[in-house]
């Protein structure tokens, strides 16, 4: 799923670390030693976040209007862009072995023709389900 939330960023008294939070999820909070490294740190702990909550079936809050954020005078308000399919293809590497069932012809013919079938599985999938992944 892909999301979009505002993100608030408040620099320390010397400004050499930010204190960043996702006002609309509860404890999604982080910091950065720059508010591009911060910008990065509260999308990977709001995507860790919004993982957890749809993996619990929690409900997902909605994105506040930003005029409707209580939001300190000394922040910084960014838009950042989650999307949980594409975190969980970088995070979640760990293979599942699925069994599947081929012709037998087929599977002779993919053997021989040295097919990876796992492989075009995935890749299979991974198109059908209009799902990004890295490599």
């Amino acid at each position: 799923m892909k999301y979009i939330y505002t993100a608030t960023f408040i620099p320390n008294e010397d400004g050499t670390k930010f204190y960043c939070r996702v006002p609309d999820l509860p404890g999604c909070v982080t910091t950065g030693n720059s508010i591009e490294n911060a910008i990065e740190m509260i999308t990977d702990a709001a995507s860790g976040w919004l993982v957890v909550a749809e993996d619990e079936g929690n409900n997902i809050p909605p994105a506040t209007p930003q005029c409707s954020l209580d939001i300190p005078g000394d922040a910084t308000c960014s838009i950042i862009c989650i999307d949980t399919i594409a975190y969980r293809a970088a995070t979640d590497t760990k293979a599942v072995r699925k069994n599947v069932s081929l012709p037998a012809w087929m599977a002779a013919l993919a053997e021989k023709r040295g097919v990876n079938c796992s492989q075009v599985l995935q890749d299979g999938l991974m198109q059908m389900l209009n799902a990004s992944h890295s490599r």
